[in-house]
């Protein structure tokens, strides 16, 4: 699909230092009581992981609800379609949900926030790129355009991103990346100058135990990008 294409499609339908290890552990991220499996076993909300350590809470708004979030950030085009899937509805896909996602640019840093990384201090309070927020589509689809997310220290390649129907959030999960497809991203000239990541998906805290249902299909698209779709199963 040409990316001018996915644009179009999409429109139809924010002070810490180096990331603290220790919040970024599996923990219970603020989501309401259900239960995690359907009626008929055929399908099992996606787990439920920390929002931290760049959460942006109160920038969100009309600023950030746009498909293209990547700002003028320099990277990889990524082409992103999360469909929403209600296990309370024999795994129908679920229109005008919301969905928040953020991540850091190609260099492992956040917008919103002071960053301390491999190219020193950043301060990006004022910045809120690589953040966006979507409604599903009729097919369950929200898309967003961004480039392909760096690395910072402790974890892997990741997305964070929340679900919400009808202004309830329902879930807060991660999205991860394969890995075969981050090395050759991080090869690349825009992004081997801070090089590869030794923490694999296997070994990181969050997604380790839950790589089945967190890690999302990432492909090469003929336009020099990739095309990521990841299906996040909630109860609604």
């Amino acid at each position: 699909m040409e990316r001018k294409d996915f644009l179009k499609k999409g429109l139809m339908s924010l002070t810490v230092a180096l990331p603290i290890i220790e919040a970024c552990k599996k923990s219970s991220a603020i989501t309401s009581n259900v239960d995690d499996t359907s009626s008929d076993g055929s399908c099992t909300v996606t787990d439920t992981e920390t929002d931290g350590p760049y959460p942006l809470y109160n920038s969100r708004g009309s600023s950030i609800q746009r498909v293209d979030i990547a700002d003028g950030k320099e990277g990889i085009a990524l082409d992103i379609a999360i469909t929403i899937r209600n296990v309370k509805d024999n795994c129908n896909v679920i229109s005008n949900a919301r969905v928040d996602i953020w991540h850091c640019d190609k260099d492992g840093y956040y917008s919103g926030y002071t960053n301390q990384g491999y190219l020193g201090t950043r301060d990006n309070t004022a910045e809120v790129f690589c953040r966006g927020i979507q409604y599903t589509d009729e097919s369950g689809v929200a898309k967003f355009l961004s480039i392909y997310p760096g690395w910072y220290q402790g974890r892997v390649t990741h997305i964070h991103a929340q679900i919400y129907v009808n202004d309830i959030l329902k879930l807060t999960t991660q999205v991860a990346f394969p890995e075969d497809i981050n090395t050759a991203v991080y090869n690349t000239e825009l992004y081997k100058t801070h090089g590869q990541n030794s923490m694999k998906n296997s070994t990181d805290n969050i997604i380790a135990d839950s790589l089945d249902n967190e890690l999302a299909t990432v492909v090469a698209n003929s336009n020099g990008g990739y095309d990521l779709t990841h299906t996040i199963y909630i109860a609604s």
